[in-house]
């Protein structure tokens, strides 16, 4: 302030000897204009000042609390004086609230974990559609790979999967937005929108030689959780599209149609089963497992030791199960723990392609009554200790499923799945 007030009176000095007019009165006008000049200095300060104060209420209760010492906020502050003063506004006017969240937004995505995300309220109402399982959009579960948004897998009988995305398409641009440098959460808000509405992708798929375009209609999606077949064979066939908020009283449902079946043979199916609540995956397992044994290890590196999951022993089968579960790279997270647990204790094979490799844990911490903060929190180990994010779960059996086989309408992976099942 001081320089500005020093530059301010040099150039008052250099009018008062160029004019004409009675020095006294120049003078005089001088000092009421620096008069003037300071006190709307001061008042601008202390609306900066303002500003700041209501930016911190609106973080957090005592913006002391959990501070840092080592920090130096002024450049933050500074910044929001710089927008304030100088920013020209545009169309889309955005409030002080959306600003905070967007600098909450900008401080979590600098860990540089792409599942680590601060939900803002709209955000976070997508995020609890999608336990929920019910939701408009196009039905496809995507995820960050090397970079670059990745559709891990389409949902089963959903717009995305009839018009033609497959699991690993490489999605480059939504509409005419290009995906670079976009977080999940906005790929996602661009993805959804009202039923009834278009979206185009534009996709890099292995094997094409140029990006294809595919437009798909919005629609409600309803997120499948269990279908069952028995087979001519004996084989009692279970398919597990999702771990939700439903998921494991339908997975007990289809356990009592197998054993009303008289069958012994199981072939539980997790390709392309994105994944979902880890209580649901070791309450799953719980079913195969005697009580006590270990369904999934949390390794929380420096934080602490860990918490290890263990089986709730429903333990209803015999020693005469005979059991395959297929999985592929769309098989993440829930399902990797499941199909883990199950292969490591001698209770199934695993048949089919390595899964996805999505062996982080995140919690889910209230900010506000309105925003949540989705944060990693620990790595996923299997019982054997397999770091899952490292490499996956590995099949016992290895079957790929190309092009070729989808469009004859062979699945090499459940026919191979059925071989062993009946040669146990």
């Amino acid at each position: 302030m001081i320089d500005r007030i020093a530059r301010f009176c040099d150039n008052l000095w250099m009018n008062i000897f160029r004019s004409g007019e009675p020095k006294t009165k120049i003078i005089a006008e001088a000092i009421i204009l620096l008069a003037i000049f300071i006190g709307g200095y001061q008042v601008g300060a202390y609306n900066t000042e303002q500003s700041a104060k209501r930016l911190n209420a609106a973080v957090i209760t005592n913006p002391d609390e959990g501070r840092p010492e080592a920090v130096d906020f002024s450049p933050f502050w500074k910044t929001w004086e710089i927008v304030n003063d100088k920013f020209v506004g545009s169309e889309d006017a955005v409030s002080e609230q959306d600003r905070v969240w967007g600098a909450i937004s900008g401080m979590v995505a600098s860990l540089g974990d792409p599942y680590t995300v601060f939900l803002p309220p709209e955000e976070k109402k997508t995020f609890e559609e999608d336990i929920s399982g019910n939701f408009d959009g196009i039905g496809v579960e995507v995820d960050i790979v090397d970079g670059i948004l990745t559709v891990i897998t389409p949902l089963r009988d959903n717009p995305a999967m009839k018009a033609g995305v497959k699991a690993g398409d490489k999605i480059i641009k939504i509409d005419e937005t290009s995906t670079k440098d976009l977080r999940i959460e906005e790929a996602v808000k661009l993805i959804r929108g009202k039923k009834g509405t278009a979206v185009k992708l534009t996709v890099y798929r292995e094997g094409t030689p140029a990006p294809i375009e595919i437009s798909v209609t919005r629609d409600t999606i309803t997120v499948p959780t269990v279908d069952t077949t028995l087979r001519d064979d004996g084989v009692f066939v279970l398919e597990l599209h999702s771990f939700n908020a439903v998921s494991t009283d339908l997975f007990k449902q289809g356990l009592r149609e197998f054993i009303a079946s008289d069958s012994n043979k199981l072939v539980l199916d997790l390709r392309g089963n994105p994944g979902g609540y880890l209580d649901a995956a070791v309450d799953m397992a719980s079913w195969f497992l005697p009580v006590g044994k270990i369904v999934v290890k949390e390794d929380e590196g420096d934080k602490g030791t860990g918490r290890i999951y263990r089986s709730r022993g429903y333990d209803i089968f015999s020693d005469d199960l005979n059991m395959v579960v297929l999985i592929d790279g769309g098989s993440a997270s829930a399902s990797e723990i499941l199909a883990g647990a199950l292969r490591e204790h001698s209770i199934a094979k695993l048949v089919g392609e390595t899964t996805f490799g999505k062996g982080s844990v995140q919690e889910l911490v209230g900010v506000t009554p309105e925003t949540s903060v989705k944060i990693t929190i620990a790595r996923w180990l299997t019982p054997d200790g397999v770091s899952i994010s490292k490499e996956g779960i590995k099949p016992d059996v290895e079957v790929k499923l190309n092009e070729s086989d989808i469009k004859a309408r062979k699945d090499p992976q459940l026919d191979k799945a059925i071989e062993i099942v009946n040669s146990m």
